[in-house]
């Protein structure tokens, strides 16, 4: 090689004289400080060592999950579980990083069914505390001891199963301890990571224990038993089943009523393919599901099931891996939201157990024709969950011999009696609401002269057209038989008062006719599509990058919406039509609202919305007013509207539309019978 190529050692150092003052080396790290950097992603908490562990638990064919803590989990953390166990010659490796037998191949990883697969959760405790494993395989003669800090192996005595041992969470990073916060908040935190798994696998045992106590314990059951257990009883109550089948896809679970929604959103659980995660595109479909019925900033309560062929979602996202990413979203997002709304349609007074609108419920096992109430059974309570062994609802991984979670057989055939219309399945039938136009609906009270009681002509012409009600008063015979009963007073001209088989109810008439008109006003638009109208002079927006490449790549979809935005330049989007019946509000509001929700979500609800919102202005200002005096007629007329009337609980801003009073609450009112 020529001489003049070749550097020179002044050369070099003056290479390394004119290197920055303080700059280092590259160099690769150690194991233990990459394990530790690992362990900063993966664990927070106890309760974040609590979620990988039983994850592995699961994925060993668990039948039963024994959680023991001391100090909030500080201290000592141990999870038992009876799976297949890990064989003496393979526990060295449990505990080195990216060690698994649950993947192999990228083919493997893009299918994964089992609830752990990166390999690198033991190694990331280890790192950052003491860390024992005890393991009896299946078929071996005696258990076997594992000591992480010195991988020392001896032999030991369990049954068949595996148990963890933590101990001094952050021992050797006293900066990652200090920011733990008091016992009891690390054990509530501990306690919700079980109980997230306990809804996921109500065929699974699970029990917690405190400083040598046992604080709450959860037997195999079947899943509504297991909701019931683990939130409570009111919330079963207080909520209705969602069930949806769209081809590979299959949602189901339990959503809270909106006069069951809470303060805080700490009554959340999704879960996709049985794993709890957090997912902004699903609970914007479950928010949006809740947008006419849901007062102020309350917050729904829901335990909702998504199952998905494993291909069709991307688990391998974050390093906890309670962040998914869907192949289609905006299916995802579509289906969730319409499963929702069906659940939430069906007003209490038209559910199951209550007779149904059309008549009076027939007392026979066979009603009539067009009478028929429906008699439905929750598809989870149509066969038995499996038991402690774990067998129902665990299908063997051929590439890795691990268990795979499949959700069990109840939920595999919905019945028929949920079917619907192609492709869609929903729990409920929900009723088809009527077709009269506004003018009709309106007509019932536009025949009461302002200050006066209306003509009985006219009020009896106006129920004629409508075909709400008899033309006189409901028989008594009849008052509970019809759900709402039938109209006994009114109040002060603002409440009126019915009569069922339960008790007294109470009905705020401006609230309820409100939703009445504003459900006609919706299906009336329903049955359109959205009119456009073109912008003399189109109006422009300085847009960012995000907001012009939605423009360009939702064009159609906007289309749809009745929207047309285009770049006008490199950093200007034009609006150059608009949705025909939002014609006063803000063009560019409305333009940025529905580019965000297009850009984050893949689908909008803005023009939806913006449009309801005009709906329930017309439908509150078009409702029967306060302090107007009715008949019996009219107001057994509106009865029988709530009765078919989806939603008809709530009014347009969240608010209840009536009461029921039980014979029991009146009698506690006059402390009859103490």
């Amino acid at each position: 090689m020529d001489d003049t190529l070749a550097p020179t050692a002044t050369a070099a150092a003056a290479f390394d004289t004119a290197a920055p003052a303080g700059r280092r080396a590259i160099r690769e790290l150690p194991d233990e400080l990459i394990s530790q950097i690992a362990a900063g992603e993966v664990v927070e908490r106890p309760a974040s060592v609590v979620r990988e562990l039983v994850d592995n638990a699961l994925d060993a064919g668990a039948g039963q999950i024994q959680l023991k803590l001391i100090a909030g989990g500080i201290r000592s953390l141990i999870v038992e579980d009876d799976g297949h166990g890990i064989p003496d010659g393979e526990l060295p490796l449990a505990i080195k990083r990216h060690a698994t037998s649950k993947i192999g191949t990228l083919d493997d990883l893009e299918a994964v069914a089992t609830m752990g697969f990166r390999g690198e959760a033991l190694a990331a405790v280890s790192s950052i505390a003491e860390l024992a494993l005890v393991s009896r395989y299946t078929g071996a003669a005696h258990a076997w001891r594992l000591e992480a800090r010195t991988g020392e192996l001896s032999p030991a005595a369990r049954a068949r199963g595996t148990s963890v041992e933590v101990r001094e969470l952050f021992f050797n990073t006293p900066a990652r301890r200090k920011f733990l916060k008091s016992e009891s908040t690390e054990l509530a935190h501990c306690l919700e990571a079980l109980r997230r798994h306990a809804l996921a696998r109500p065929d699974v045992g699970f029990a917690v224990w405190h400083e040598g106590k046992l604080v709450d314990q959860w037997r195999a059951a079947p899943l509504p038993q297991r909701i019931a257990e683990v939130l409570n009883e009111e919330f079963i109550a207080q909520s209705r089943e969602v069930f949806a089948e769209v081809g590979p896809m299959r949602i189901h679970g339990r959503v809270g009523l909106p006069e069951a929604a809470r303060s805080r959103a700490d009554m959340q659980y999704v879960y996709v393919n049985g794993r709890y995660v957090r997912d902004k595109l699903i609970a914007h479909a479950i928010r949006s599901a809740f947008d006419d019925v849901l007062h102020g900033h309350r917050q729904p309560s829901y335990v909702l099931f998504i199952d998905v062929q494993p291909e069709l979602v991307d688990v391998n996202v974050h390093p906890t891996k309670i962040e998914v990413r869907f192949r289609d979203g905006r299916e995802i997002h579509q289906q969730v939201r319409r499963a929702v709304v069906a659940a939430l349609a069906l007003s209490r007074s038209s559910e199951d157990g209550m007779p149904a609108a059309d008549g009076p419920a027939s007392t026979d096992a066979a009603a009539p024709s067009g009478r028929q109430r429906w008699t439905g059974t929750p598809a989870w309570e149509q066969g038995g969950m499996g038991g402690a062994s774990g067998a129902d609802g665990q299908t063997a991984n051929a590439s890795s011999g691990q268990t795979a979670y499949e959700p069990p057989a109840a939920y595999a055939a919905p019945s028929a009696r949920f079917a619907g219309p192609e492709g869609w399945r929903a729990p409920i039938p929900t009723r088809a609401q009527t077709a009269l136009a506004l003018e009709q609906a309106e007509a019932l009270y536009a025949s009461t002269p302002r200050g006066g009681l209306p003509t009985a002509p006219a009020a009896a012409s106006a129920l004629s057209a409508l075909g709400a009600a008899p033309a006189g008063p409901l028989p008594s015979s009849q008052a509970g038989e019809w759900p709402l009963g039938r109209a006994i007073a009114q109040i002060q001209g603002v409440y009126v008062l019915a009569e069922n088989a339960q008790g007294l109810i109470i009905i705020d008439m401006h609230a309820a006719h409100e939703r009445v008109v504003y459900e006609r006003l919706k299906t009336a638009l329903g049955e359109r599509r959205i009119d456009s109208q073109p912008l003399l002079i189109p109006v422009t927006f300085a847009a960012t990058p995000a907001e012009i490449a939605t423009a360009e790549a939702q064009a159609e979809t906007l289309q749809r919406l009745g929207l047309d935005i285009s770049p006008l330049s490199a950093k200007v989007l034009a609006v150059r039509e608009r949705p025909a019946l939002l014609a006063g509000g803000d063009v560019v509001e409305l333009a940025r609202g529905v580019l965000a929700e297009l850009a984050q979500f893949d689908a909008s609800h803005a023009i939806e919305r913006a449009q309801h919102e005009i709906l329930a202005t017309m439908a509150c200002h078009g409702a029967v007013r306060a302090n107007r005096q009715l008949t019996i007629d009219e107001m057994n007329a509106l009865l029988r509207d709530m009765e078919r009337t989806e939603r008809a609980d709530q009014c347009n801003h969240g608010r209840p539309t009536w009461r029921q009073l039980t014979l029991r609450d009146l009698d506690a009112l006059f402390l009859r019978g103490r």
